[in-house]
Formats: C-alpha cells, structure tokens, sequence
C-alpha cells in the first residue's frame, strides 16, 4: 500500500529537493525501510543503531505521534500520510 510520507526541509537533499515522496509500507517500520531503499541515508538520520525512531525525530500518522500509537509497528493503510518532525530545542 502506498502513503505519502513528508519531508522535512534538512532531509530534503536526501530526496533530491522533493517535500513528499511515495512508499509502500504496510507499517511505520516497513516506510523507513523503503525510504532507505529509495533515499539512501535517510534511516540513519531517522533511527538510532538499534533500529528504533530516534528520541528527537517525531513522527505521525494523520497527525497522531507514533510514540503513543505502536511505534515502527504503526499500521498503515493506503492513503495515509506520514511526517518527519524534527525536534526543535532552542530559546532563551
């Protein structure tokens, strides 16, 4: 099935400037791994060495944060949108 996943503008160059691209994946964990397969060095950025969603990356499915849903294992179906939402820490 495929969904529309989002880019964020600092991982844009991994995708050759595009700010949504296509991939099939029947859950979370299956987008990240054919992004990978499509857009080579985009899982290192997204996920940590043990193959788990960085601390500081969110990400959502319709705009519901994965963390409080099942993670990688988030399902999917045809349609859905996921983004890519930098943390951002800063301020005074």
């Amino acid at each position: 099935m495929s969904v529309t996943v989002r880019i964020p503008t600092p991982l844009r160059k991994l995708t050759g400037g595009a700010d949504e691209v296509s991939v099939d994946g029947a859950n979370v964990g299956d987008v990240i791994e054919n992004l990978e397969a499509a857009h080579p060095g985009l899982k290192e950025r997204l996920c940590d060495d043990a193959g788990e969603i960085r601390r500081f990356v969110n990400v959502y499915v319709n705009d519901e944060d994965v963390r409080f849903l099942d993670g990688r294992g988030t399902a999917l179906k045809d349609g859905d949108e996921v983004s890519i939402v930098p943390a951002i820490a800063g301020g005074c």
